[in-house]
């Protein structure tokens, strides 16, 4: 799929992963959408794209729909959609002070899986209806899941299971959409320099990376980006879940 004046949807797009995703369909032409819990910063970093930025708890059904209707009222409905927005809270199934507290573990599982599949499913229901591209395509969406989801580390089962359900839902939505033209694919990025890990102290960022077979560092943001345009490009990518990790296979802690 070409870019230039085509509507996108990116989630957790006012910072890390998402943000650099924005920016390079912007760059492309693309009219450009952000969501974000932090409703403040997605209208400042839209604003930067000449986009638009909005409030959205991306866990909420009424909160999403909403959300895509004024990004369809602004740009038109979206034919690309590219889902960033997740959490990551670590937590041992039995702790110090017993058994995990079951709303950690909804909460991480609420924002990256039912989250994902929420933000999913209101813009392909635009996309099935939109008229159909030279290419036969309707349009593209592009999840993220993480290396955890494959190898998840102790203290990571809620999120690895969160994960793990993004990549395990690429291929039946994928099928069931592709009579539509409409295209699913997932990344499952390694370490990377997110907000999350910038806290971190730089030693304790070297050693991360140092951990990383090749290249040994935390992969960058535009990396990701990177990725996301060229799925979105290749009109051949569908159904399929692509680590980007540097051959990184995550030990048990």
């Amino acid at each position: 799929m070409h870019y230039a004046g085509h509507a996108a949807i990116v989630t957790g797009g006012a910072s890390g992963l998402g943000l650099a995703t924005a920016q390079a369909l912007a760059a492309l032409g693309c009219k450009v959408t952000l969501l974000d819990r932090n409703e403040e910063a997605a209208m400042a970093r839209a604003c930067e794209l000449n986009g638009l930025g909005i409030g959205c708890d991306v866990a909420d059904a009424a909160g999403v729909e909403a959300a895509v209707a004024q990004a369809r009222s602004a740009h038109g409905p979206a034919r690309v959609l590219v889902n960033c927005a997740g959490i990551g809270v670590a937590g041992r199934v039995v702790g110090r002070d017993g058994p995990q507290p079951l709303a950690d573990f909804e909460r991480v599982i609420r924002v990256n899986l039912i989250g994902t599949f929420n933000v999913l499913r209101v813009a392909a229901a635009d996309m099935v209806g939109l008229e159909a591209l030279p290419s036969g395509e309707r349009g593209v969406i592009v999840n993220t899941a993480s290396c955890a989801a494959f190898d998840g580390q102790i203290g990571q089962a809620a999120y690895a299971a969160s994960k793990g359900g993004v990549a395990a839902m690429t291929l039946p939505i994928a099928r069931e959409l592709a009579r539509f033209g409409v295209r699913v694919a997932t990344i499952a990025p390694g370490l990377f320099q997110t907000p999350l890990l910038a806290n971190l102290p730089q030693d304790a960022q070297d050693s991360l990376g140092a951990a990383i077979p090749f290249p040994s560092r935390l992969g960058k943001p535009e990396e990701f980006a990177d990725l996301a345009v060229h799925i979105i490009a290749n009109p051949y990518l569908n159904g399929e879940t692509i680590r980007l990790d540097g051959a990184l296979r995550m030990a048990p802690k």
